[in-house]
């Protein structure tokens, strides 16, 4: 929750999203844009780790989900979005509108996961 604005109504919910309105979109249900502020990103590199990596590359040789990486690359995003929650405060906004997720292999079991949006001031409507 953001000083004076209710998480309600934001598009996505859940985790660090609940400490600042964001949405996939240009609009935030309920609320109204004042401002958008410009380009709001977080970063990771992240690595699966040795454990994990061994235990998931065996996994991967059935069919089927590996957990052990889904729980890595999900941890990264949420990391990511917390990330660009921060860098939006940083920037004055409130709100973050027309949320991403992207993701590279950097190789040698490096990961880059990148959460951005527009930073925006909004207020209730």
């Amino acid at each position: 929750m953001v000083a004076g604005l209710p998480a309600a109504g934001a598009a996505m919910t859940g985790g660090p999203a609940d400490e600042m309105p964001t949405s996939t979109t240009f609009e935030l249900p309920g609320y109204r844009v004042e401002r958008t502020l410009g380009l709001s990103w977080g970063l990771i590199v992240r690595s699966v780790g040795l454990t994990k990596g061994l235990t998931g590359t065996v996994r991967s040789l059935k069919a089927g989900e590996v957990k052990e990486f889904t729980e890595v690359v999900d941890r990264a995003r949420h990391t990511a979005l917390e990330r660009l929650i921060d860098h939006a405060r940083q920037l004055g906004g409130n709100a973050v509108l027309g949320v991403r997720f992207d993701s590279s292999d950097l190789g040698n079991g490096l990961a880059e996961i990148v959460a951005y949006g527009t930073a925006a001031t909004v207020r209730s409507a």
